[in-house]
């Protein structure tokens, strides 16, 4: 039977509005809090037996409202006190900001979409989110898959998985807590990457995956920023990515590609062997600082790398930022610091007097050691991209952004909008780690042909 609120949702707009301006105060107010009214379709939770939601869907769509309000529907009771299906919930975020500002206290986080008198209490201190029925949600991140190691849960709900930074550890630990009540479930909301992770979530029959595009919310998003968009991306590859959330592979003839960088991949939790060397290596933006972070147009690539006793490359951290010199340098000091790192690495071309200059104001003596790009960015990343293939160098964790690069460059030149930065300063860092390997290929400069063909010779000469 279909109830009131469903039948004035199928009205006309005009009919619709009409009808609202007709009821009284207390039922406009109810009505403001009755999502399946307000929700589009597909950012209603799916019926039947399911373990695992999955909404796939662009910037914008309403994927945060959607995983707010499916909570709300699954902790809260028809009265405040009344309990709901749910009574022990985890929210992860991909980062412990991500998990405040946006799952708990945005604009469409949990808080916001309560009515006063179901609306739970959030102690940022404890991490933890009370209900007035005496449900528990506490707020996990990507970054430390340990804190969901031991409590346990009947609800779960991970922000922007595909972005997490340690994504199989933090699932897993999630997992082995998913156990109380009859129906633990799990919703997943993000905008895709074609990670493993989420591939295999995808995959699993226990699954359900909605999609959605950024202009299903037209509605609800500004019109400048539609238009802006729709002008710059729309069509191109970062588009169909992040509106219309497809999940990409791979591009033909690309340097490097998903299952050679995840065939090597370390998790955070495995032992790795002692570091021989750690550098840090910067790109920096391209042009004026000042007016590339004010834009929000340009990023300084910082990336922390090493060699292990093994002989063996590790990438050890992507720290890439858009920041005022002093910002990502201090960012860059932290980081040589935190990897016992022996020196940094900056490329001259683009402003490196500049950036030794930044570095060695605020770590007066600090080894800054300067590199120069007499080839091109293709070119110097070939001997690293064989590397690669030869299953040299393993990501320690999940780098999306870096990896989103990587998997763009092909012997012809950069596909896409990228700029390369964070590729470019993992290449000046890898290539500082294996000096060697690197001069041998400049000192006979062999052709590549891309790192497809010739790895093997090269790599055994």
């Amino acid at each position: 039977m279909i109830s009131p609120a469903e039948l004035l949702a199928s009205l006309p707009e005009a009919v619709r509005a009409a009808e609202i301006k007709s009821l009284s105060d207390r039922t406009k107010a109810e009505l403001l809090y009755h999502w399946p009214f307000w929700a589009r379709p597909n950012q209603l939770a799916p019926k039947g037996d399911w373990t695992n939601w999955v909404i796939n869907a662009g910037r914008g769509f309403g994927k945060t409202r959607s995983g707010s309000e499916w909570v709300r529907s699954m902790v809260c009771g028809s009265t405040p006190l009344g309990k709901g299906r749910a009574i022990r919930v985890a929210l992860i975020g991909e980062t412990a900001a991500d998990g405040r500002d946006v799952m708990v206290e945005g604009e469409s986080g949990l808080l916001s979409v309560h009515p006063k008198a179901f609306r739970p209490i959030y102690e940022p201190s404890k991490r933890r989110v009370t209900w007035p029925n005496g449900a528990v949600a506490t707020v996990y991140n990507a970054t430390e898959p340990d804190q969901l190691r031991g409590p346990q849960h009947d609800l779960g709900w991970c922000d922007e998985l595909a972005k997490w930074r340690y994504a199989q550890e933090t699932w897993d630990m999630l997992q082995f807590g998913m156990r109380l009540g009859s129906d633990p479930r799990q919703l997943i909301t993000t905008t895709p990457r074609p990670i493993q992770l989420l591939k295999k979530i995808m995959s699993d029959p226990r699954t359900v995956v909605t999609r959605g595009s950024t202009f299903e919310n037209s509605a609800n998003l500004a019109k400048p920023f539609l238009d802006n968009i729709k002008t710059k991306y729309e069509g191109t590859r970062l588009g169909r990515q992040e509106l219309d959330a497809e999940i990409l592979d791979d591009v033909p003839g690309s340097l490097w590609t998903r299952e050679m960088i995840d065939k090597t991949r370390r998790m955070r939790t495995d032992k790795l062997p002692d570091m021989q060397r750690v550098v840090i290596s910067i790109d920096p933006a391209g042009k004026s600082q000042e007016t590339a972070v004010s834009e929000g147009t340009a990023e300084t690539g910082i990336i922390a790398a090493g060699i292990g006793t093994d002989g063996r490359g590790y990438v050890l951290d992507d720290l890439t930022c858009s920041l005022s010199p002093s910002g990502w340098a201090r960012r860059a000091i932290s980081a040589y610091d935190m990897y016992a790192a022996d020196a940094i690495v900056v490329e001259t071309n683009q402003g490196g007097d500049m950036v030794k200059a930044t570095l060695q104001s605020i770590r007066p003596g600090i080894n800054v050691i300067e590199v120069t790009a007499s080839r091109g960015k293709v070119t110097r990343a070939e001997p690293i991209s064989a590397l690669y293939e030869q299953g040299r160098i393993s990501h320690v964790g999940s780098f999306g952004p870096l990896e989103d690069q990587m998997v763009l460059f092909t012997p012809l030149g950069i596909a896409g909008e990228t700029t390369g930065d964070r590729v470019d300063a993992l290449v000046w860092g890898l290539t500082q780690l294996f000096p060697s390997i690197v001069n041998k290929v400049e000192t006979h400069n062999w052709d590549f042909g891309g790192a497809a063909s010739g790895g093997d010779a090269w790599l055994r000469a």
